[in-house]
């Protein structure tokens, strides 16, 4: 059931501001041992205080364990923790960091790998990236940002990665064809996108179109995709021996902690899975990245940060 992170004490040691809306943070741990191991498309747990923890993914060497890396894009429309970080996480702040997890990973075999990233969505590839040229395999990258001000790590990129690495500025008329790229792959070529979800959805509708299998794309998004146009409903708690109406603009845990329910939670996001809940009846809309697809419709279990009733009631095991 529902996934429990170990959390380390940990301290910024630097905040680098890489373009107008990201920062780079570097942190160690407090007791001056190294990280947990971990690779290419994994994300950690940046727990700010007892309010406010967000997902990001991990952007450093996975060979040097002595610190990790995130950026963190600042998102005044957002839960509060990028702005959090931004505003109040300096250099010498405490905070803590859990265990790396993947659900983002490179596959293990594959012709070739295509790489595409839409902004803040750049980080999780810069340790594939390493992974790729070391195993020898044949990747790609491609780059879109808004305008070079908002090109947070391309140089990087570039230097270690040059001939691979392909760039699209939406400023200068310079798009991504997707059509174009996707169409032109080997057989056995997989896909991986990251960044807003307009762009996650295009590629993903773009291989369906070219007939790639599901097992050849791959996608990770941490802001949350619940539809802001849905439908209030009632949640029954069992073992609370209580019930609560969901409102259409509010998720299940913002509802349950409003009865001073103690549910366990991190990321708010659908990405950890610590709020992992039995249904006892009734069925979910999951919207969450961290059940698989069989468990989804298996219908046993839901994120309650993120996803919701497909009818009018659930009853859940709280």
């Amino acid at each position: 059931m529902a996934s429990h992170y170990e959390m380390f004490p940990a301290v910024v040691t630097h905040v680098e501001q890489l373009t107008p809306l990201i920062k780079r943070f570097t942190f160690k741990r407090q007791d001056g041992q190294n990280f947990p191991r971990f690779s290419g498309g994994s994300h950690i747990i940046v727990k700010m205080n007892e309010q406010l923890s967000n997902a990001y993914s991990l952007m450093s060497c996975t060979q040097d364990l002595s610190t990790y890396q995130v950026c963190v894009r600042k998102d005044v429309e957002g839960k509060g923790g990028s702005v959090f970080m931004h505003d109040q996480c300096n250099e010498g702040c405490e905070i803590q960091i859990s265990e790396p997890k993947n659900l983002f990973p490179l596959a293990e075999t594959g012709n070739k790998h295509i790489l595409i990233a839409g902004g803040i969505g750049i980080t999780p590839f810069l340790p594939q990236m390493d992974e790729l040229a070391a195993r020898g395999a044949e990747y790609e990258l491609h780059y879109a940002y808004r305008s070079p001000e908002h090109a947070a790590l391309l140089d990087e990129l570039k230097q270690k990665h040059a001939e691979h690495v392909f760039s699209y500025v939406d400023s200068e008329g310079c798009t991504l064809n997707l059509d174009e790229l996707i169409s032109s792959q080997p057989k056995g070529t997989h896909v991986y996108v990251c960044g807003p979800k307009p762009m996650i959805d295009a590629v993903i509708d773009c291989c369906n179109k070219h007939r790639y299998r599901d097992e050849y794309i791959h996608w990770e998004q941490f802001a949350s995709t619940v539809p802001e146009d849905g439908e209030a409903f009632t949640v029954v708690l069992a073992k609370s021996n209580q019930e609560i109406e969901v409102q259409s603009n509010q998720t299940i845990l913002q509802a349950i902690e409003t009865l001073n329910i103690d549910v366990e939670c991190l990321c708010r996001e659908g990405v950890c899975g610590t709020c992992e809940t039995a249904i006892l009846e009734g069925e979910a809309e999951h919207f969450d990245q961290y059940l698989s697809d069989a468990e989804k419709a298996s219908q046993k279990s839901m994120m309650i940060c993120v996803s919701r009733a497909k009818g009018k009631k659930l009853v859940l095991d709280l």
